[in-house]
Protein backbone atom coordinates (compact mmCIF):
# COMPACT_ATOMS: atom_id res chain seq x y z
CA UNK A 1 0.00 0.00 0.00
CA UNK A 2 2.67 2.24 0.94
CA UNK A 3 4.60 1.70 -2.62
CA UNK A 4 1.39 2.71 -4.27
CA UNK A 5 0.86 6.17 -2.13
CA UNK A 6 4.64 6.46 -2.91
CA UNK A 7 3.92 6.10 -6.51
CA UNK A 8 1.02 8.24 -6.47
CA UNK A 9 2.53 11.37 -4.99
CA UNK A 10 5.78 10.77 -7.88
CA UNK A 11 2.88 10.80 -10.90
CA UNK A 12 1.07 13.69 -9.06
CA UNK A 13 4.70 15.66 -8.63
CA UNK A 14 5.72 14.46 -12.47
CA UNK A 15 2.71 16.45 -14.27
CA UNK A 16 2.63 19.09 -11.57
CA UNK A 17 6.40 19.45 -12.96
CA UNK A 18 5.79 18.76 -16.54
CA UNK A 19 2.36 21.65 -16.29
CA UNK A 20 5.05 23.86 -14.93
CA UNK A 21 7.52 23.54 -17.38
CA UNK A 22 4.64 24.15 -20.13
CA UNK A 23 3.72 27.29 -18.78
CA UNK A 24 7.40 29.17 -18.39
CA UNK A 25 7.28 32.75 -17.02
CA UNK A 26 9.01 34.11 -19.81
CA UNK A 27 10.38 32.84 -23.20
CA UNK A 28 13.79 34.08 -24.55
CA UNK A 29 14.47 34.77 -28.63
CA UNK A 30 17.25 35.98 -31.03
CA UNK A 31 16.95 38.41 -33.44
CA UNK A 32 16.51 35.87 -35.87
CA UNK A 33 13.77 34.50 -34.11
CA UNK A 34 14.99 31.35 -32.77
CA UNK A 35 15.31 30.36 -29.35
CA UNK A 36 18.37 31.86 -27.30
CA UNK A 37 20.14 30.31 -24.36
CA UNK A 38 20.77 32.48 -21.31
CA UNK A 39 24.43 31.65 -21.02
CA UNK A 40 25.87 32.10 -24.66
CA UNK A 41 23.60 35.34 -24.57
CA UNK A 42 25.35 36.16 -21.42
CA UNK A 43 28.50 35.52 -23.03
CA UNK A 44 27.57 37.82 -26.02
CA UNK A 45 26.44 40.43 -24.45
CA UNK A 46 29.56 40.92 -21.93
CA UNK A 47 31.71 41.02 -25.31
CA UNK A 48 30.33 44.60 -25.93
CA UNK A 49 30.83 48.14 -24.85
CA UNK A 50 27.21 48.84 -23.75
CA UNK A 51 23.91 46.51 -23.06
CA UNK A 52 21.21 48.24 -23.23
CA UNK A 53 18.21 46.48 -21.20
CA UNK A 54 14.44 47.38 -22.59
CA UNK A 55 12.38 46.68 -20.27
CA UNK A 56 8.02 47.40 -18.95
CA UNK A 57 8.62 49.29 -16.05
CA UNK A 58 5.68 47.09 -14.39
CA UNK A 59 6.77 43.55 -15.54
CA UNK A 60 8.40 41.72 -12.66
CA UNK A 61 10.29 39.42 -15.46
CA UNK A 62 12.24 42.20 -17.01
CA UNK A 63 13.72 43.24 -13.06
CA UNK A 64 13.94 40.07 -12.53
CA UNK A 65 16.22 39.40 -15.34
CA UNK A 66 18.08 42.69 -14.83
CA UNK A 67 19.62 41.69 -11.65
CA UNK A 68 20.12 38.01 -12.45
CA UNK A 69 21.88 39.23 -15.31
CA UNK A 70 23.74 42.15 -13.55
CA UNK A 71 25.12 39.08 -11.58
CA UNK A 72 26.15 37.17 -14.41
CA UNK A 73 27.64 40.19 -15.85
CA UNK A 74 29.60 40.96 -12.93
CA UNK A 75 31.42 37.51 -12.88
CA UNK A 76 32.83 38.30 -16.38
CA UNK A 77 33.58 41.86 -16.14
CA UNK A 78 34.18 42.42 -12.03
CA UNK A 79 34.80 46.21 -11.56
CA UNK A 80 34.88 46.85 -14.71
CA UNK A 81 30.91 46.18 -14.88
CA UNK A 82 29.01 49.98 -14.37
CA UNK A 83 25.49 50.60 -14.53
CA UNK A 84 23.07 53.30 -15.75
CA UNK A 85 19.38 54.27 -15.43
CA UNK A 86 16.20 56.24 -16.59
CA UNK A 87 14.76 55.78 -12.84
CA UNK A 88 17.13 58.55 -11.94
CA UNK A 89 17.99 61.66 -13.13
CA UNK A 90 21.40 63.12 -13.15
CA UNK A 91 20.98 65.74 -10.35
CA UNK A 92 20.88 62.93 -8.15
CA UNK A 93 23.97 61.59 -8.92
CA UNK A 94 25.84 63.35 -5.65
CA UNK A 95 23.18 61.72 -2.92
CA UNK A 96 23.32 58.48 -5.05
CA UNK A 97 27.30 58.59 -5.49
CA UNK A 98 27.50 58.99 -1.65
CA UNK A 99 24.93 55.96 -0.88
CA UNK A 100 26.84 53.76 -2.94
CA UNK A 101 29.76 54.52 -0.62
CA UNK A 102 27.81 53.85 2.19
CA UNK A 103 28.28 57.76 3.26
CA UNK A 104 24.55 57.09 4.94
CA UNK A 105 21.98 54.12 5.34
CA UNK A 106 19.07 54.48 2.86
CA UNK A 107 16.81 56.45 4.96
CA UNK A 108 18.69 59.32 4.37
CA UNK A 109 19.17 59.17 1.22
CA UNK A 110 15.74 58.24 -0.27
CA UNK A 111 14.38 61.87 1.29
CA UNK A 112 17.36 63.39 -0.77
CA UNK A 113 16.85 62.05 -4.52
CA UNK A 114 14.07 63.95 -6.33
CA UNK A 115 11.35 62.53 -8.60
CA UNK A 116 11.90 58.97 -7.15
CA UNK A 117 9.86 56.29 -8.85
CA UNK A 118 7.34 54.62 -6.89
CA UNK A 119 8.37 50.96 -7.91
CA UNK A 120 11.78 52.33 -6.66
CA UNK A 121 12.03 50.05 -3.58
CA UNK A 122 10.98 46.73 -5.48
CA UNK A 123 12.24 47.05 -9.07
CA UNK A 124 15.41 49.29 -8.68
CA UNK A 125 16.42 48.97 -5.43
CA UNK A 126 17.97 45.56 -5.59
CA UNK A 127 20.34 46.77 -8.65
CA UNK A 128 21.62 49.97 -6.44
CA UNK A 129 21.95 47.59 -3.98
CA UNK A 130 23.87 45.37 -6.02
CA UNK A 131 25.90 47.86 -7.07
CA UNK A 132 27.03 48.91 -3.45
CA UNK A 133 27.66 45.71 -2.49
CA UNK A 134 30.53 45.17 -5.22
CA UNK A 135 31.74 48.79 -5.03
CA UNK A 136 30.20 49.25 -8.59
CA UNK A 137 29.12 52.79 -10.06
CA UNK A 138 25.72 53.68 -11.03
CA UNK A 139 25.14 56.10 -12.88
CA UNK A 140 21.93 58.59 -13.22
CA UNK A 141 21.76 59.08 -16.59
CA UNK A 142 18.60 60.84 -17.46
CA UNK A 143 17.15 64.53 -17.36
CA UNK A 144 16.05 66.00 -14.60
CA UNK A 145 11.98 66.06 -15.46
CA UNK A 146 11.76 69.87 -14.73
CA UNK A 147 13.81 70.96 -18.19
CA UNK A 148 12.18 68.10 -20.29
CA UNK A 149 9.13 69.67 -19.51
CA UNK A 150 10.81 73.28 -20.50
CA UNK A 151 11.62 72.26 -23.72
CA UNK A 152 7.97 70.75 -23.86
CA UNK A 153 6.52 73.97 -23.57
CA UNK A 154 9.06 75.92 -25.02
CA UNK A 155 10.93 74.37 -27.69
CA UNK A 156 14.42 74.68 -27.84
CA UNK A 157 14.56 78.65 -26.75
CA UNK A 158 14.06 76.92 -23.43
CA UNK A 159 17.89 76.39 -23.28
CA UNK A 160 18.52 80.00 -24.00
CA UNK A 161 16.92 80.69 -20.51
CA UNK A 162 19.11 78.04 -18.24
CA UNK A 163 21.93 79.00 -16.57
CA UNK A 164 25.12 77.07 -17.61
CA UNK A 165 24.51 74.68 -14.44
CA UNK A 166 21.46 73.85 -15.62
CA UNK A 167 23.20 73.22 -18.70
CA UNK A 168 25.11 70.76 -17.89
CA UNK A 169 22.47 68.54 -16.93
CA UNK A 170 21.04 68.25 -20.34
CA UNK A 171 22.87 67.13 -23.28
CA UNK A 172 24.98 69.09 -25.15
CA UNK A 173 24.36 67.58 -28.17
CA UNK A 174 20.74 68.12 -28.28
CA UNK A 175 20.36 71.28 -30.12
CA UNK A 176 22.86 70.54 -32.84
CA UNK A 177 21.83 67.05 -33.91
CA UNK A 178 18.10 66.58 -32.63
CA UNK A 179 16.31 65.43 -35.91
CA UNK A 180 12.37 65.28 -35.69
CA UNK A 181 12.61 62.79 -39.25
CA UNK A 182 14.74 60.25 -37.38
CA UNK A 183 12.51 56.90 -37.10
CA UNK A 184 11.81 57.37 -33.22
CA UNK A 185 10.41 60.47 -33.22
CA UNK A 186 8.73 60.61 -36.31
CA UNK A 187 6.79 57.95 -35.23
CA UNK A 188 5.71 59.48 -32.34
CA UNK A 189 3.79 61.91 -34.67
CA UNK A 190 2.69 58.63 -37.07
CA UNK A 191 0.34 57.59 -34.37
CA UNK A 192 -1.23 60.68 -34.20
CA UNK A 193 -2.68 60.27 -37.36
CA UNK A 194 -4.52 63.34 -38.91
CA UNK A 195 -4.56 64.62 -35.04
CA UNK A 196 -1.22 66.24 -34.44
CA UNK A 197 -1.38 68.43 -32.25
CA UNK A 198 0.37 71.95 -33.03
CA UNK A 199 3.61 71.46 -30.40
CA UNK A 200 4.16 67.81 -31.77
CA UNK A 201 7.91 69.68 -32.36
CA UNK A 202 8.29 70.28 -28.77
CA UNK A 203 7.01 67.04 -27.71
CA UNK A 204 9.28 65.22 -29.48
CA UNK A 205 12.43 67.67 -28.99
CA UNK A 206 11.03 66.89 -24.78
CA UNK A 207 11.36 62.82 -25.42
CA UNK A 208 14.66 63.75 -27.50
CA UNK A 209 16.38 64.92 -24.75
CA UNK A 210 15.96 62.09 -22.70
CA UNK A 211 17.37 59.96 -25.19
CA UNK A 212 20.18 63.06 -26.18
CA UNK A 213 20.95 63.02 -22.06
CA UNK A 214 21.27 58.80 -21.21
CA UNK A 215 23.49 58.60 -24.17
CA UNK A 216 25.49 61.50 -23.09
CA UNK A 217 25.85 60.40 -19.23
CA UNK A 218 26.62 57.08 -20.38
CA UNK A 219 29.28 58.42 -23.15
CA UNK A 220 31.00 60.59 -20.18
CA UNK A 221 31.17 57.52 -17.67
CA UNK A 222 32.40 54.93 -20.20
CA UNK A 223 36.39 54.24 -20.59
CA UNK A 224 37.38 51.29 -22.87
CA UNK A 225 37.30 47.98 -21.75
CA UNK A 226 34.39 48.68 -19.39
CA UNK A 227 30.61 46.96 -19.86
CA UNK A 228 27.29 49.95 -19.30
CA UNK A 229 24.45 47.55 -18.56
CA UNK A 230 21.95 50.52 -18.45
CA UNK A 231 18.31 50.40 -17.80
CA UNK A 232 15.52 51.97 -19.67
CA UNK A 233 12.20 51.73 -20.93
CA UNK A 234 12.22 49.67 -24.43
CA UNK A 235 10.75 52.81 -26.48
CA UNK A 236 14.16 54.30 -25.45
CA UNK A 237 16.40 52.05 -26.99
CA UNK A 238 13.88 49.33 -29.41
CA UNK A 239 15.04 49.39 -33.17
CA UNK A 240 18.52 51.01 -32.40
CA UNK A 241 16.93 54.28 -31.86
CA UNK A 242 16.38 56.83 -28.73
CA UNK A 243 19.74 56.79 -26.76
CA UNK A 244 21.53 53.99 -29.18
CA UNK A 245 20.73 56.19 -32.16
CA UNK A 246 22.24 59.35 -29.86
CA UNK A 247 24.93 57.38 -29.21
CA UNK A 248 26.14 56.28 -32.44
CA UNK A 249 26.12 59.66 -33.91
CA UNK A 250 28.31 61.09 -31.28
CA UNK A 251 30.83 58.49 -31.10
CA UNK A 252 30.45 56.22 -33.71
CA UNK A 253 32.40 52.62 -33.11
CA UNK A 254 30.76 51.75 -29.88
CA UNK A 255 30.02 47.86 -29.88
CA UNK A 256 26.04 48.60 -28.56
CA UNK A 257 23.85 45.52 -27.97
CA UNK A 258 20.42 45.35 -26.49
CA UNK A 259 17.83 43.66 -25.15
CA UNK A 260 13.94 44.06 -25.32
CA UNK A 261 10.55 42.84 -23.32
CA UNK A 262 7.74 42.25 -25.32
CA UNK A 263 4.27 40.70 -24.62
CA UNK A 264 3.36 37.49 -26.06
CA UNK A 265 0.47 39.06 -28.27
CA UNK A 266 3.08 41.69 -29.48
CA UNK A 267 5.41 38.83 -30.71
CA UNK A 268 2.43 37.19 -32.26
CA UNK A 269 1.92 39.75 -34.38
CA UNK A 270 5.22 41.20 -35.21
CA UNK A 271 6.70 40.40 -38.87
CA UNK A 272 10.02 38.77 -39.40
CA UNK A 273 11.71 42.10 -40.36
CA UNK A 274 10.45 43.58 -36.65
CA UNK A 275 11.73 40.66 -35.09
CA UNK A 276 15.18 40.95 -36.22
CA UNK A 277 15.04 44.27 -36.12
CA UNK A 278 13.61 45.25 -32.37
CA UNK A 279 16.57 44.11 -30.68
CA UNK A 280 19.64 41.31 -30.05
CA UNK A 281 17.45 39.35 -27.63
CA UNK A 282 13.64 38.95 -26.89
CA UNK A 283 12.45 38.69 -23.80
CA UNK A 284 8.39 37.27 -24.43
CA UNK A 285 6.14 37.54 -21.70
CA UNK A 286 2.80 36.39 -20.73
CA UNK A 287 0.30 38.83 -21.14
CA UNK A 288 -1.25 38.28 -18.11
CA UNK A 289 2.02 38.29 -16.46
CA UNK A 290 1.67 40.03 -12.95
CA UNK A 291 2.42 43.96 -12.83
CA UNK A 292 4.57 45.40 -10.39
CA UNK A 293 3.31 48.70 -8.53
CA UNK A 294 4.69 52.06 -10.30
Amino acid sequence: MKNYLLTGILIVAFISLTMAQNKPAYQLFKSNGKAAKYEKMIKDLADSDMVFFGEYHDNPISHWLQLEMSKSFFDIKGQKLFFGAEMFENGNQLVLNEYLQDFYPEDKMLPEITQLWGNYKTDYKPLVNFAKENHLRFIATNIPRRYASMLYKKGMEALKELSSEALEMISPELENLFDPTVKAYADMADKMGSHVPQNMLNIQLSQASKDATMAHFSLKNFNPGDLLFHFQGSYHSNYNQGIIWWIQKIQPGINIKSITTVMQSEWDKMSKEDKSEIANYIIVVPNDMTRTKG
